[in-house]
């Protein structure tokens, strides 16, 4: 297996970025107050995210950050909108690193815009390279939460407003979304980079005991798990990864699959396919590139995943499987009745367009293979068909 990312002793009482809780193509600075995303290949158009390690739920709170560097993106399209752009915020630990984009999620853009559960709507000024913002909390406003910014010490007003009691006391956590550009985080490890509102104090100037730890990550590989989720196209994996890590939310599942690249490729919220202005086959092989390399990331750091892809070839589950040594490793087959399947297959074709063709099913039909528990999977669970059943059809697809 990979080397493990060295966790070095770190003073655990530092508000800096988490981790745990960033995206696996966000690097982090080994003084944890800066950080970058990966550029390279199709990792240009990808969103990349980061949390801290505390939050807060009382007192008016600060925190700034400064945009360091537009990094180089020579092989994006000149049709890309927006190929360096930062958004700033507050989200809950439980939200995903796509800021502005869920309930509880909190961001401020470099074009100008704010958002909230994917409402976008015009904010402030446009900011770039060499522009710090600073991010302010205020809990102090009576029934309401405000959240406001500034640039460059400029106050820009209020952006949001929250009903103290929907939170009902989670805290809130500086948050970071990049798209190719280096940022960095005064938490008030330094003196202020721009004037501070008056009454605000930075989050590392907050006791300890006043600020709320986030979800603490897995100590060993023993305590990781990597469910291999195994399964024709349109069987209902992804369906059923996404509502898995929902339901597990205390093991912050990372799902690997290029559906969930493709949800951070997003332009405004939206999805790309219905707004994409190149060719849709180039986007998909270049999220196809990100994951592999993201499932090489992935085996060193001791997180939960979710493998969401088709592994119905015997070899590339034990090729998939054996960078992870150490983990629990799991597999969950999805084999629904064949007829079930066609259904499925039809109604995923109407939604989002047909991304495999039939001579690619057939020849998964041809070659897939059940996983068993063994030297690479400690054990293995049927959704829907069992295991008898799942083998009969199997067999079948084996010998058309």
């Amino acid at each position: 297996p990979p080397a493990e990312d060295d966790e070095e002793d770190f003073d655990e009482t530092t508000v800096a970025i988490d981790t745990y809780n960033c995206d696996l193509h966000f690097k982090v600075a080994r003084d944890r107050f800066s950080g970058y995303p990966l550029t390279i290949e199709g990792f240009a158009y990808l969103w990349s995210g980061a949390r801290t390690t505390y939050g807060v739920n009382k007192g008016k709170v600060c925190f700034e950050v400064k945009i360091n560097e537009e990094m180089a993106v020579k092989h994006l399209p000149v049709t890309e909108p927006d190929p360096h752009v930062v958004r700033v915020g507050w989200s809950l630990d439980s939200c995903n690193t796509q800021l502005g984009e869920e309930e509880f999620s909190f961001g401020y853009g470099g074009t100008a815009k704010k958002s909230t559960n994917c409402r976008f709507e015009n904010y402030g000024e446009r900011f770039a390279e060499n522009d710090i913002l600073g991010c302010y909390i205020d809990f102090e406003a009576g029934e309401e939460v405000e959240m406001s910014f500034s640039k460059n010490g400029k106050w820009l007003g209020v952006a949001f407003r929250t009903k103290r009691s929907v939170l009902g006391g989670r805290p809130l956590f500086p948050h970071v979304l990049t798209k190719n550009c280096a940022i960095e985080f005064n938490f008030g490890q330094k003196d202020p980079w721009c004037t501070i509102r008056e009454e605000f104090t930075f989050i590392q100037h907050v006791g300890v005991d006043q600020r709320i730890r986030g979800t603490v990550g897995p100590k060993s590989k023993s305590e990781c798990e990597i469910l291999m989720m195994v399964g024709l196209p349109a069987a209902g994996k992804t369906t059923w990864a996404i509502k898995h890590a929902a339901g597990n939310p205390a093991k912050k599942y990372n799902i690997l699959g290029t559906n969930a690249i493709m949800e951070k490729m997003k332009v405004m919220g939206l999805r790309r396919q219905r707004n994409y202005a190149g060719r849709w086959d180039v986007l998909i092989q270049q999220a196809t590139q990100c994951l592999n390399r993201l499932i090489q990331i992935a085996a060193r750091k001791k997180r939960n995943y979710i493998l969401d892809q088709t592994n119905v070839y015997g070899s590339a589950q034990r090729r998939k499987m054996r960078p992870f040594e150490g983990f629990q490793r799991k597999a969950v087959v999805i084999c629904p009745p064949d007829e079930g399947l066609r259904e499925r297959t039809i109604k995923r074709t109407d939604e989002e367009g047909k991304d495999v063709p039939d001579h690619a099913v057939l020849e998964m039909k041809a070659h897939f293979t059940l996983p068993a528990a063994g030297e690479f999977l400690d054990e293995v669970s049927f959704v829907e068909l069992q295991q008898e059943e799942a083998e009969t059809l199997v067999k079948q697809y084996n010998e058309v």
